[in-house]
């Protein structure tokens, strides 16, 4: 059972230390913290966060951000978030990358992915922009 004190991005460090100031309004210094905290964002249901974080270039971005949240929640009553773990980050000033696999349950069946994610930074924040899904190999 997960550690309730202990992140939900799996970082292994305390949630007050790691995502929940993010989560609280401070922003992340770079895309990979972005990303780890919008991971745990979607384990705590923090679907402002998520809205908030989210380029409105993206193709999942929604301006009726009350019918988004409503989605936001059924895909969270439907998931487990059991780990994360990052494979490849490519910083950059104002475009990054973050490889990573997440790793989920829905009921009995896994429906972890591995996804290569897009970030942009616009006035001193980081978006998610996209996400393109890979193969597992």
């Amino acid at each position: 059972m997960h550690n309730p004190h202990l992140c939900p991005c799996h970082s292994g460090k305390p949630y007050a230390e790691c995502c929940g100031p993010y989560h609280k309004g401070t922003p992340p210094e770079n895309a990979l913290a972005l990303m780890r905290s919008r991971y745990a964002a979607y384990a705590l249901q923090l679907a402002d966060y998520i809205i908030q974080t989210t380029h409105p270039t993206n193709p999942a971005y929604k301006s009726d951000h009350r019918a988004w949240k409503q989605e936001l929640a059924q895909y969270r009553r439907d998931m487990e978030f059991t780990g994360l773990d990052i494979l490849e980050f490519v910083d950059g000033k104002e475009r990054a990358t973050v490889t990573f696999r997440a790793h989920l349950k829905q009921g009995d069946l896994d429906a972890s992915f591995t996804e290569k994610s897009l970030f942009f930074k616009e006035n001193g924040r980081w978006y998610y922009a996209s996400g393109e899904i890979l193969n597992d190999t």
